[in-house]
This record gives C-alpha cells, sequence and structure tokens, in this order.
C-alpha cells in the first residue's frame, strides 16, 4: 500500500526509494521560521506536524502522510539551510572539529491515529582548513542542506564519526519512519510467509 510523503526533499525520496517503499510525493508548503527561544527537537516537531497537517488536508480518503523536519545544532545554534556562501561558511566553521547534533522529527499521520518521534544522532566534524571549506562551498552542495553539508556526498571525507542513524543524518531515520508507518496502520510487507518468500527469490 502507498503512503504519502509530505516533502520535496529529493533525499528522502531516495533513502525510501532505496529501501524498497513505494509512496507519492506532495510537498507541504509551511513557514519554516523558528519561534524565539524555541528548543530544536520542539521545533523540528511543530514543523513536521505542519506538513502533514497541510497535506492531509488534500487528501479525504484516508492516505497515510509521512512528514519528516532534519534541523542540525552546533553549540546550541540552530542551523537551517544556508542563505548563501558566507552563511554555509559560517556553518561549517561552526561545525570544524566538533561535535553537532542532527534532529529529525518523523510524524506519520493514519487513518485513525498519529504517531511521532524525534531522532538524534550525534556527528564529529574533522578540523576543516580554510581552503577544505572554500572548495566544498565551490562545489554547491552545501546549499539547501540543514547545517550546509551532505554527509552522503563530498562532505562524508571530513566526518570523523557519528553515533546513531547514518539515515537520519541524510534527513529521514528509516527504521523509524518503517515502524511509525505499521503502527500507523499501514501494511508494509506481504500478510503471508509464502508471499514474503516469492519476493525475496
Amino acid at each position: 500500500m502507498r503512503f504519502v510523503l509530505a516533502s520535496a526533499s529529493p533525499r528522502r525520496a531516495e533513502l525510501l526509494l532505496a529501501a524498497g517503499f513505494e509512496f507519492d510525493v506532495v510537498p507541504a508548503d509551511v513557514d519554516e521560521t523558528p519561534a524565539p527561544g524555541e528548543p530544536p527537537r520542539e521545533y523540528a516537531l511543530r514543523v513536521a506536524r505542519a506538513k502533514a497537517d497541510h497535506v492531509a488536508r488534500q487528501f479525504s480518503d484516508g492516505r497515510v502522510i509521512l512528514a519528516a523536519d532534519t534541523v542540525v545544532v552546533a553549540g546550541g545554534r540552530l542551523m537551517g539551510k544556508p542563505a548563501n556562501a558566507p552563511d554555509a561558511e559560517s556553518m561549517l566553521k561552526d561545525l570544524s572539529g566538533n561535535v553537532h547534533e542532527v534532529h529529525t522529527a518523523v510524524v506519520v499521520r493514519g487513518p485513525r491515529r498519529q504517531v511521532e518521534e524525534v531522532v538524534t544522532t550525534e556527528v564529529r566534524f574533522n578540523p576543516l582548513s580554510d581552503g577544505e571549506i572554500a572548495w566544498y562551498i565551490s562545489t554547491g552542495e552545501a546549499m539547501g542542506k540543514a547545517g550546509a553539508y551532505g554527509i552522503q556526498g563530498r562532505a562524508a571525507r571530513f566526518i570523523d564519526r557519528i553515533d546513531g542513524s547514518w539515515s537520519n543524518v541524510v534527513g529521514l531515520p528509516i527504521s523509524t519512519a518503517y515502524r511509525l508507518l505499521e503502527e500507523a496502520g499501514l501494511r508494509i510487507l506481504p500478510a503471508t510467509p509464502n508471499a514474503i518468500d516469492h519476493i525475496e527469490r
């Protein structure tokens, strides 16, 4: 059974496709401005809920909606997507040589219940030289990503270790999404062992 991904993020769609999910994409247009003093986890959850609400209003057939929002927090600073190259440079300098947190709020709205969870991963960056930062920004990869980097791309060379879900850093903790989809009432796998055996062979 297909669900609706309430996101325009190509990275979330790629993660779900790679894990074998079937879904339709309906981007959610919501205000993602943080409230003054809003804690990062609460902010991510509020935005993910708003995305689910926005897309759910477009369906009257009880479709299951999956929404998510990812934020990067370094030294108490909430990092969204960089507005420009100098903004990306500032973010990368803050990440350089330090450990930061990536929080992704996942909200799944089913026909009878809504389930949600915030997943946190710690990421340690190696110290970055000014030349490395300038090179990375020049690739264009820093733009459009929370924290100004993509762990699945060229930035992988700068990351010393992670503690937690890798896919969470990309933008969606897949194992959590799978569990929440099932909790919300979506049957992902075939119901009988024979059907599963047929697929695996």
